[in-house]
């Protein structure tokens, strides 16, 4: 079976570059004919830095979810955002920056949209620099990112990788946890 994305499809090859955060291509050849879902959403892994010292390279396909090991052999390269399927988008949507389990009581919710406007259910996150760590995450990749608070006000809106809303003065104070009270502000509808 021939590959269905190759390195005419990436953005980097090689070892050189990071694969942290970013969305992959794995080599055909390193999957059975059983799986052969190539995009894979690296979250971290010694084989994941530039020139690796290591090998391992850990994260998540975006078919269905699954959590993996994968070598840094594996990988073909970074793909190129606008190539991302929408249903691999609707997957990516669902993943938390971090390893830690999804938290009890999130403070902010985020929300991912396809250009149709379809978007997948809230991924919550436990705190202000989680929410922005997720807004960045999904910057390149999505068409609209929309992180909420607990009473549905808009905090981070990104809309085809351009910061809405906050300014980027007001984004360092929700990092800081000194911004101002809201007061009405955007609600989801």
């Amino acid at each position: 079976m021939s590959d269905l994305y190759g390195p005419k499809d990436c953005t980097e090859t090689g070892y050189g570059m990071s694969l942290l955060g970013k969305v992959v291509v794995i080599s055909r050849a390193s999957l059975s004919d059983e799986y052969p879902h190539q995009l894979f959403f690296c979250k971290g892994g010694f084989g994941a830095n530039p020139n690796p010292r290591g090998r391992a390279v850990y994260g998540v396909f975006l078919s269905d979810g699954e959590y993996c090991r994968l070598n840094r052999s594996d990988v073909v390269g970074t793909l190129k955002p606008e190539l991302l399927p929408d249903s691999a988008r609707l997957h990516l949507s669902q993943i938390r920056p971090g390893g830690n389990p999804a938290p009890s009581s999130p403070e902010f919710f985020g929300y991912c949209f396809l250009s149709d406007g379809h978007y997948s259910s809230a991924t919550p996150l436990k705190d202000a620099k989680e929410a922005v760590d997720y807004a960045h995450m999904q910057m390149p990749y999505q068409h609209r990112i929309l992180v909420c608070d607990r009473n549905d006000h808009a905090v981070i809106e990104i809309l085809e990788g351009k910061l809405e809303h906050p300014s980027w003065e007001q984004m360092e104070q929700l990092l800081r946890g000194d911004a101002p009270e809201q007061t009405g502000g955007m609600t989801m509808t």
